[in-house]
C-alpha cells in the first residue's frame, strides 16, 4: 500500500500539479467511492470516510459532485392511502 501511494505522490510531483491540486483529486475520488459503496447514503458515506456529515455535504457542494441520490421507501401511510385510492 505504501509503495502504491508513494507513486501516486511522485507522480504529482512529477507531473506539476499543486498541492492544493492533489488534495482535491485525492478529496474527490475518495468521496465518489464512498458513495458507490454506500449506494448513495450520505450518512454511510461519511461514516467510511470518518468526517461528519455536513462536512460531506459541503465537499459535495463544494467539488460540484453529482451524488447519487437516496432511494426511499415509500411511507406505510402513503402506501395505505393510496391502496385505498385505487380501491374506492
Amino acid at each position: 500500500m505504501k509503495e502504491a501511494f508513494d507513486r501516486v505522490v511522485e507522480h504529482f510531483l512529477g507531473n506539476g500539479f499543486a498541492m492544493e491540486e492533489a488534495v482535491e483529486l485525492l478529496e474527490k475520488g475518495l468521496i465518489v467511492r464512498a458513495l458507490e459503496r454506500s449506494r448513495g447514503n450520505r450518512c454511510g458515506a461519511s461514516r467510511l470516510l470518518g468526517i461528519h456529515r455536513n462536512t460531506l455535504q459541503r465537499k459535495i457542494v463544494e467539488y460540484k459532485l453529482d451524488a447519487p441520490s437516496i432511494k426511499r421507501k415509500p411511507l406505510r401511510r402513503a402506501q395505505a392511502a393510496s391502496k385505498k385510492a385505487r380501491a374506492g
